[in-house]
């Protein structure tokens, strides 16, 4: 014997898969919860770099830098970076020499040689040093910023 339905379970039937439906579209739509001490949280702000003078947008096909070099004083060895450059461009120092660089930018900058003798990010307002115990020039550059480049020649 066959079942028949009637128009009322039928329309039990529709009704379930009508609400079910819903629930299911209500649950992929909604907005996501949020839970917690009913603080509403802050964000540390972040620094937005605004370089006073722009890079250029296409740089040329490794550029070649003429430094003028410098030797440093006896007050110390620095290198300071800002402006988005390398301040003194070339510093001149004897074997053995500490220097140091820091960071008066906003953003974060990178010391890396170009050959590898050392490689450090420096924090906005924060310094590296690097103590030169062989005779030499050494190339370096910013890796994030790669049209800042400079160098220390070590005598």
């Amino acid at each position: 014997m066959q079942k028949t339905s009637t128009p009322t379970t039928t329309k039990a039937w529709l009704c379930l898969l009508a609400v079910g439906f819903l629930v299911l579209l209500a649950a992929c739509g909604s907005a996501p919860s949020t839970t917690g001490t009913g603080t509403t949280p802050t964000a540390a702000p972040t620094a937005t770099p605004t370089p006073t003078i722009a890079p250029t947008a296409t740089p040329t096909a490794n550029p070649t830098p003429t430094p003028t070099p410098t030797t440093a004083s006896s007050s110390g060895n620095s290198v300071s970076i800002m402006n988005f450059s390398f301040n003194p461009n070339s510093l001149t120092v004897k074997v053995g020499t500490k220097v140091t660089w820091t960071n008066h930018d906003s953003v974060t900058h990178t010391v890396t040689a170009n050959q590898g003798a050392f490689n450090s990010p420096v924090l906005p307002g924060s310094s590296f040093s690097f103590t030169f115990t062989k005779a030499g020039t050494y190339a370096y550059h910013c890796m994030i910023h790669p049209y800042m480049m400079a160098t220390i020649v070590v005598q």
